[in-house]
């Protein structure tokens, strides 16, 4: 260990808490708070004609820990960058070096994949320099997406409203859910019919066959006539076994999370969005205070596409599967994954930093959603290292006439890694037949078989599913757009924007702004919004790093046709703004045509005599796409200012009561659920909506009272413990349930098929 004075500079003050511990007195150890210079915030900050040249100046707020941090490094022998081993990580180091110049002969970068004091102690010993060509990378993707977005954002402004962004990767993401919702708006239903044939040879040995065949060809039945017809066919044929094939067949783990995958199954096993599980993650990356083991890193970095693994925590996993499982379930050579070339390979996997670091040791000093996901990171880990699973898959083909029926089914016979973990599927994904799982009967080749039931049964084509988190993030994945490490933030973005909407089974579907955004960036931005194009870029990003191309170089080819394609877009595209939609509607006051517009909050029918008249409705879009005005709900609540009855709006963040008297009286009120606050404030709990676009619910007090519920409020009594109120709660398990929100209290009401409607109490 050298003994000099040193700083050491790291990002975030829980991880610069973390690492002091580790170092002795001779340390120092600073925090920058993330990022401390940027582009300005309110100009381009980029010169096109000086070779892209960047304006930087230190982001508001960071004075101060610029100066302590320039203080500090006066004093030190030996500074010591450590952000993130990652592009932006580079980033801070660099920008921080730049800040120190007069200290740079003693500034020298550290790196480090896992906060443990041996990992530390390693990267202090073999100081490295500031990897030039990988902040190169990084300061030309940032350019380039300060390019895009300051510069098509006005123009969306002038065209659309104020306020609107566009993003390099972001606005492509977007046009990934806006074409889904077309394949589902223009997918026609089509019915057909499967048939089953419950058979055997005596009363204990019948298994389920599935229709599949008719001569050589496989069979589609349209209709119940069709079904009913060869319900009738195969009730005349004898039905002989053709071929059994039995097939032993290994099932191998997955690899270790990368951050892409880590976010895929955040959110099919813990239904989190992509941003929740890097955050949680964060912080068990930086440390946790485990009592008198002291605070340590219990997984290495979360931003990582190399599925690489250390060699020392390869002989770690392996003892403790040894240990624990036995050695049956120890491959003889550690199983090495093969990573994906534009990966990081100087990364490892996301994995524990150490298998002494059980769950079921370090549960208490964790939070309950830290320990799900560190559930989620040790098994996956674990599993990986593990043989395959062995099962016993068959299938069964039997000919009924020119009719053929198959039958699979598997078994396990060795479960290997499947003791620790399985990866989920998405919820539309097909089912195979190695995971049939129905137990079939030993039969013999040309055995005749007796039918005992028939099960013809209707369904209907089904339209592609909206996207999840998890669907999402694999489509950007496969189709190179972005990287993992900004997925978090991109998903979030379309959100937050208000481009997009998550349903109760939080799957993405786009508003009608981001539609019309969209589609107009495609007739104005055609290489910007082109899937290829944009996964293209993203691999000349990656070469400035490998040093393969010059960042400038890349920035030159990709400005000039831009910048032609931008002033074009300035005089052509379409301003919404004044575009005026005629409809049949008949304005109700002035009996002039309504026409739909466009306002903060999206279309709207206006009188088409404005300024004359300012007669305004909302309206719902019909299946057929006509238009009719919505109804207003009116309610037995009085204005408290004018007396006027109150009514029902749709606003950008959902439900309100506004006064009918409206433009003359502009007072509006949440819509109560009827409950009464909890916490005896005197309040009513209404019902709200985040800038997120997620409802919640929350009391009238707010903010002198701060009771909020996500799930929905019903004025009923528990039954079991008599507490004031139940709730609505939505899971993808159960569907909607009504039960006690009081966790004590068992009570829970049947699931319901459908999730209840929500309707206004006041109503």
């Amino acid at each position: 260990m050298v003994m000099k004075k040193s700083l050491v500079i790291v990002e975030s003050p829980a991880k610069a808490k973390t690492i002091e511990k580790y170092l002795g007195k001779n340390f120092q150890v600073m925090a920058s708070v993330g990022h401390v210079r940027d582009l300005p915030p309110k100009k381009l900050g980029v010169d096109v004609k000086k070779k892209f040249k960047p304006t930087y100046e230190i982001i508001k707020g960071k004075d101060k820990v610029i100066d302590a941090i320039k203080a500090a490094g006066k004093k030190a022998d030996q500074i010591f960058l450590a952000p993130d081993p990652d592009r932006e990580g580079e980033a801070i180091a660099w920008h921080i070096a730049e800040e120190l110049k007069s200290e740079k002969k003693k500034i020298k970068r550290i790196l480090f994949n896992e906060i443990t004091k041996k990992a530390v102690t390693e990267a202090i010993n073999h100081p490295l320099e500031i990897d030039t060509k990988k902040f190169e990378s990084q300061q030309a993707r940032r350019i380039l997406d300060r390019l895009v977005g300051y510069q098509i954002s006005p123009v969306l402004w002038d065209k659309v409203r104020r306020g609107l962004s566009a993003g390099r990767v972001q606005s492509v993401a977007l046009r990934l859910v806006v074409d889904r919702e077309k394949e589902i708006e223009a997918f026609k239903q089509e019915e057909y019919w499967s048939i089953e044939a419950l058979l055997g040879s005596g009363k204990d040995d019948t298994f389920w066959a599935k229709l599949a065949k008719k001569g050589k060809d496989k069979i589609t039945i349209p209709n119940k006539g069709s079904s009913d017809d060869i319900c009738a066919d195969l009730k005349a044929q004898k039905f002989i076994i053709h071929k059994v094939d039995k097939t032993e067949r290994r099932r191998n783990p997955m690899a270790p999370f990368i951050t892409s995958k880590l976010q895929q199954e955040g959110s099919r096993k813990l239904h989190w969005p992509a941003k929740k599980t890097m955050m949680v993650a964060q912080k068990l990356y930086e440390g946790i205070d485990l009592g008198e083991l002291g605070t340590t890193g219990l997984i290495t970095y979360m931003r990582t596409d190399s599925t690489r693994i250390a060699d020392d925590a390869l002989k770690e996993v392996r003892g403790y599967i040894k240990d624990n499982f036995g050695a049956k379930y120890l491959p003889s050579d550690p199983v090495i994954y093969k990573t994906k070339k534009a990966a990081q390979d100087a990364h490892e996997a996301v994995r524990p930093t150490h298998t002494e670091y059980t769950p079921k040791k370090v549960k208490e000093f964790l939070s309950p959603d830290q320990y799900k996901l560190y559930v989620l990171i040790w098994n996956r880990f674990v599993a990986c290292q593990m043989v395959p699973a062995v099962y016993d898959q068959t299938v069964i083909e039997i000919r009924a006439g020119p009719y053929e029926l198959r039958a699979s089914g598997s078994i396990i016979k060795f479960d290997g890694f499947t003791a620790v973990y399985e990866e989920s599927r998405d919820e539309d994904a097909p089912i195979a037949d190695d995971e049939e799982k129905q137990k079939l009967p030993e039969v013999k080749e040309g055995a005749t078989l007796k039918l005992n039931e028939l099960k013809p049964e209707q369904h209907f084509t089904q339209p592609p599913p909206r996207f999840t988190d998890a669907s999402l993030i694999k489509d950007l994945e496969e189709k190179g757009i972005g990287r993992p490490s900004t997925y978090a933030a991109i998903l979030s973005t379309i959100v937050d924007k208000g481009y997009s909407e998550k349903d109760q089974s939080q799957r993405f579907s786009p508003t009608e702004l981001g539609k019309i955004v969209t589609e107009l960036l495609i007739e104005n931005f055609k290489d910007i919004m082109d899937v290829e194009f944009t996964a293209s870029m993203e691999d000349q990003l990656d070469r400035i790093e490998e040093g393969e191309k010059g960042w400038v170089e890349i920035l030159t080819a990709f400005y000039g046709p831009f910048k032609i394609t931008l002033d074009a877009a300035k005089e052509k595209m379409r301003n919404v703004k004044a575009q005026s939609i005629p409809t049949e509607i008949i304005c109700p006051k002035c009996k002039a045509q309504m026409v739909i517009k466009w306002g903060r909050n999206g279309q709207f029918l206006a009188c088409s005599n404005y300024p004359d008249c300012k007669s305004t409705a909302e309206f719902e879009k019909k299946a057929d796409g006509s238009i009719e005005v919505r109804k207003i709900e009116t309610t037995e609540e009085k204005c408290e200012k004018c007396s006027s009855p109150m009514v029902v709006k749709f606003g950008r963040f959902g439900k309100f009561l506004a006064c009918s008297a409206y433009p003359e009286c502009k007072t509006t009120k949440a819509i109560s659920t009827g409950v009464k606050c909890p916490k005896a404030c005197g309040g009513d709990v209404t019902s709200r909506m985040s800038r997120r676009g997620r409802a919640f619910y929350g009391c009238t007090s707010y903010p002198k009272c701060d009771f909020v519920s996500w799930d929905k409020p019903i004025n009923r009594p528990c039954p079991e413990c008599k507490g004031l109120f139940l709730v609505e709660k939505f899971s993808k398990k159960t569907g909607q349930i009504v039960k006690c929100p009081n966790k004590e209290c068992p009570y829970i009401e049947e699931p319901k098929e459908t999730p209840a409607e929500t309707t206004p109490a006041a109503v």
